[in-house]
């Protein structure tokens, strides 16, 4: 007699699943950003034609300064980011991503789309379809128990 399976345990090992593969694809010139420096990267990336303060990262993130403080310093200290003055006012400096920085963005994005594509082989749109409305599922499921 076949075990039922487990929707809670299928999700957790698939995640494992996605992890790995995730950092077996991850390009050198990742290692030393974490993943939440790609989550930043992205963010100062699609506000590049805005000042980003220190506060906008914060407020985004929802963490605290002393988080945020250690962050964008480890990431000034790796060559991710640069923190320049605006002529407005001389107290705030505005987060700006280095061309290192940029490069790695472009190289993360390619990456996304090519383990995207990977995650997707051999599914059609109609299976990927359901899916996404058992995921969607899920979720609203979990939300009321929130």
């Amino acid at each position: 007699m076949e075990k039922e399976r487990q929707l809670g345990f299928e999700i957790r090992t698939l995640n494992n699943c996605v992890k790995r593969f995730v950092h077996s694809t991850r390009p050198p010139e990742f290692e030393e950003s974490t993943g939440v420096h790609g989550w930043a990267i992205r963010y100062f990336y699609e506000n590049r034609n805005k000042d980003i303060f220190q506060r906008d990262f914060e407020a985004r993130f929802s963490i605290r300064r002393s988080t945020a403080t250690n962050m964008l310093k480890l990431m000034e200290k790796n060559g991710l980011i640069t923190r320049e003055s605006v002529a407005y006012d001389a107290r705030l400096k505005r987060i700006v991503l280095t061309p290192k920085a940029v490069e790695i963005h472009k190289k993360a994005v390619k990456n996304i789309k090519k383990i995207e594509n990977t995650l997707k082989l051999g599914i059609s749109k109609e299976e990927l379809d359901a899916f996404y409305s058992v995921v969607d599922k899920i979720k609203a499921n979990l939300e009321v128990v929130e």
